[in-house]
């Protein structure tokens, strides 16, 4: 099942962040990872202001994206990272299909009381 990375990041220097972000595509695509949002423009819809940078990647499994995130290769870009923010990092597995379509068929049975 997909499992997807999350991070919330609020940069401090941009500069050397921008050095950090060049690295890590080459870096997930050895894992099977892809970005699915990197920093992209965003409208807070419900609760706090989300100020910060906001990036979801999509790997084959959980497994990969901790591989991905253990490994030599990234330590080094984590390296070039280290002073340029702050950072929240969160593995999340996706939802199955199935599961979906049950919930989405169940959900269709119900109607609000008006």
């Amino acid at each position: 099942m997909s499992a997807y990375l999350v991070v919330r990041v609020t940069v401090t220097d941009p500069e050397k962040y921008g050095e950090y972000v060049k690295h890590t595509p080459r870096i997930l695509a050895e894992y099977g990872g892809r970005f699915i949002v990197r920093g992209g423009a965003m409208t807070t819809v419900e609760g706090p202001e989300e100020t910060g940078r906001l990036v979801i990647i999509e790997f084959p499994d959980a497994e990969s994206a901790k591989a991905m995130y253990e490994s030599e290769d990234y330590g080094l870009a984590k390296a070039i990272r280290a002073g340029a923010g702050d950072a929240q990092f969160v593995i999340v597995d996706g939802y199955d299909e199935g599961d979906w379509l049950a919930a989405l068929d169940a959900s269709r049975t119900l109607d609000f009381d008006r």
